[in-house]
């Protein structure tokens, strides 16, 4: 089958050069960095600034990798094959390579076993019931005709200050030929799905909305002309339910220009608390009181020495 010619905004794609980080004095911060400030900025300085995080794997992220690394795999055969070609890969058969050898190298990483078998064949179970839901369902849940896949961990990256750019993967993009449209999906992995508390998130949202704003400054494309969507996978259902409960579940949050401001002052507020003029790290006390939700899962929480928990910030 002959290639169709590339798009413009394909082309654009293909001849942006990317920025190079000299990581000898300049940094590349990240939403993960700045939704970590938000919940604790001294949580982001112990890890951040002073390196003190002990290494943690689990068996969500082993999970979260290896399903996202499968379904990548399966949208590169869709769009850029066949969706028959995809019809026909062995999802589990992917899966079952991907997660093992996630696990694999979390657990020489981590040093030790972080999980069970009990454990790991319901997070594989769970995954493998996903992705036989979706791939059973591909014609509704993903448009081939007049669609072109733009990139799997498509690459943002931009100066933001002196010394500070922002880098982040798109999990993929997608472009719609007829409708001259952009759509960028972020897959998130979840036990039971997004509740309305999680919509309503303004931490979380801001993650989409930096890519919307920032991906059509990287490549000069009209940010009207850009849609964005959470792809979120449920690992568990209620199966006694009296109607069939969808394995994905789509959230698309506004991202009109109000929203999107937000999101970018918020997270313009972060880098000029966290870095001087030059870029450098502020060395100072973050600490503040950020409630028992914030300190839940924090591996400092325990260690006085690292942090009080009742102590304010100065």
């Amino acid at each position: 089958m002959a290639k169709s010619k590339l798009s413009e905004i394909e082309l654009k794609i293909k001849n942006h050069t990317l920025p190079e980080i000299n990581h000898a004095f300049q940094r590349s911060v990240s939403y993960s960095q700045y939704s970590m400030w938000a919940s604790c900025p001294h949580k982001w300085y112990l890890k951040y600034v002073e390196n003190k995080e002990p290494y943690q794997a689990s068996i969500h992220t082993v999970f979260g990798t290896a399903f996202h690394e499968t379904l990548q795999q399966y949208l590169e055969v869709m769009y850029n094959e066949s969706g028959a070609a995809a019809d026909r890969m062995n999802l589990e058969e992917i899966f079952t390579e991907r997660f093992r050898e996630t696990y694999s190298k979390e657990y020489k990483s981590a040093g030790t076993h972080f999980s069970n078998a009990s454990e790991m064949r319901e997070f594989f179970d769970d995954g493998v019931a996903i992705l036989d839901w979706i791939q059973k369902r591909r014609n509704k849940l993903f448009t081939i005709r007049k669609v072109k896949l733009l990139g799997i961990e498509l690459p943002l990256i931009l100066k933001l200050a002196n010394n500070i750019y922002y880098k982040a993967f798109i999990d993929f993009a997608l472009y719609d030929e007829d409708l001259k449209k952009v759509y960028i999906y972020d897959i998130k992995t979840s036990t039971r799905g997004w509740s309305d508390r999680e919509k309503k998130d303004d931490a979380k949202l801001a993650q989409i909305l930096l890519y919307k704003q920032y991906f059509s400054q990287q490549y000069q494309i009209e940010v009207d002309n850009i849609e964005v969507e959470y792809f979120i996978v449920k690992r568990k259902i209620y199966e006694q339910s009296e109607y069939p409960i969808p394995r994905v579940q789509s959230f698309k949050p506004a991202s009109g220009k109000s929203k999107r401001k937000q999101a970018v002052d918020n997270f313009q507020a972060f880098i000029e608390d966290c870095f001087d003029e030059s870029g450098k790290p502020i060395i100072k006390s973050y600490l503040k009181n950020v409630g028992e939700s914030s300190c839940k899962w924090c591996p400092f929480r325990d260690d006085s020495s690292l942090c009080d928990k009742n102590a304010v910030s100065i």
